[in-house]
């Protein structure tokens, strides 16, 4: 077995690592840390705090979220087949029908549930 083949993917991954882990660690050794009651003080505003910070929020929230993300990125595939209309040919434009017509459903069927609604 050929191990060498994978060598860029070894060094792609720690390169990332690195550059996620490096800059954290500089900041912790070479930044400044003098806490005071000020800072560590939780701040809305100027005034102090009425509630705590660790209140729930409605599930909805989230839910909206993530189908936006969904939907978003959905939608961001249809930008490549639109430049390459003429190079995908008639296969690739029923492809993407297929495509929004599923995308279509999933969308009836949240409606449907009323994942959208706020009430």
């Amino acid at each position: 077995m050929n191990l060498d083949s994978y060598l860029p993917v070894l060094l792609f991954i720690l390169v990332g690592i690195g550059v996620g882990i490096a800059p954290q660690v500089l900041g912790y050794i070479l930044g400044p840390n003098r806490p005071d009651a000020a800072k560590n003080s939780p701040y809305e505003c100027g005034f102090e705090a009425f509630e705590n910070a660790r209140m729930q929020f409605d599930v909805r929230y989230y839910l909206v979220a993530i189908l936006f993300i969904l939907f978003d990125l959905e939608i961001a595939f249809l930008f490549p087949w639109a430049v390459a209309l003429k190079e995908v040919g008639l296969a690739g434009f029923w492809a993407v029908v297929i495509f929004l017509a599923i995308l279509v459903v999933g969308f009836a069927y949240e409606w449907k549930k009323g994942a959208l609604d706020w009430e």
